[in-house]
């Protein structure tokens, strides 16, 4: 029970500089700082879902997107250059942003998701469930709260699921990965990373995990290596269309790349 807070979740700053990038493999583990940060709201309301929404410094149009649609359901957490004084004083009206110290780019978006999964770990123990859900996406959190309500309490993750998945070897393509990087021929089951919710247990987990794991740069697929070295399995959700785009509003959790949601009646 409790409030549901919301948090979006906010990463930039500096690059982190220790010898040479390898191109399909990215810094962590490392000890991360964050330099906006929220550090009681989650032990102070207790809330029984976080929202976690990885968003770029300049993006303030997709927060405040979010922040008038389906955010505002929702109790809102959420985050120095002229940007990063902007977001700070974004973070200081709104109170729900993080920031860390790190390059803030598509190949980085593995340290951004295993650093939300440090600050749940650490500062969201009386939680029951987290989601990470990227800006673009359209959250019914009703239906969503609905389906947890009936969800497993323990080891849980769910959303969209990609099971058999073949390793991309396409140069081409913005997921390839070399044999070298990755040898074998399909990735073990992962949750598509534009949304998946998980039980606040799981994140101690996969972080035990990810220094056994080298971290490659595809996000989501990282998160289900450190599911498999961990011995854990995702779920289902109950049924198919809860995390897809082809059912009505009505009875989605999620939804992608909709226009602006303040036009979205559900």
């Amino acid at each position: 029970s409790g409030v549901i807070s919301m948090f979006f979740f906010k990463l930039e700053v500096k690059p982190f500089h220790e010898g040479p990038p390898l191109q399909y493999f990215v810094a962590y583990p490392h000890q991360y700082e964050f330099i906006v940060d929220e550090p009681i709201r989650c032990l102070k309301e207790s809330p029984f879902l976080v929202l976690m929404v990885p968003v770029t410094p300049h993006n303030r149009e997709a927060r405040d997107i979010i922040r008038n649609t389906w955010g505002k359901e929702t109790t809102v957490l959420g985050q120095e250059s002229p940007v990063f004084l902007k977001v700070l004083q974004e973070s200081q009206t709104h109170h729900d942003i993080l920031q860390s110290d790190f390059l803030d780019s598509y190949n980085n978006l593995t340290i951004k998701t295993m650093v939300m999964f440090e600050w749940l770990s650490t500062h969201c123990s009386n939680t029951s469930y987290a989601m990470k859900i990227d800006s673009d996406m359209f959250l019914n959190v009703q239906n969503l709260i609905d389906m947890l309500l009936k969800a497993p309490k323990h080891l849980y993750m769910t959303g969209m699921m990609a099971r058999g998945a073949p390793v991309l070897r396409d140069h081409t393509s913005k997921w390839f990965l070399p044999y070298s990087a990755f040898p074998e021929s399909t990735y073990p089951p992962y949750a598509l990373g534009m949304g998946y919710v998980f039980s606040l247990d799981l994140p101690k987990k996969i972080l035990e995990a990810s220094p056994h794991v080298k971290a490659v740069y595809i996000e989501d697929v990282y998160v289900g290596l450190c599911m498999r070295h961990a011995g854990l399995t995702l779920t289902d959700p109950p049924h198919g269309g809860l995390f897809r785009t082809t059912e009505p509003y009505l009875k989605i959790v999620q939804n992608h790349k909709l226009a602006p949601p303040s036009v979205v009646s559900v």
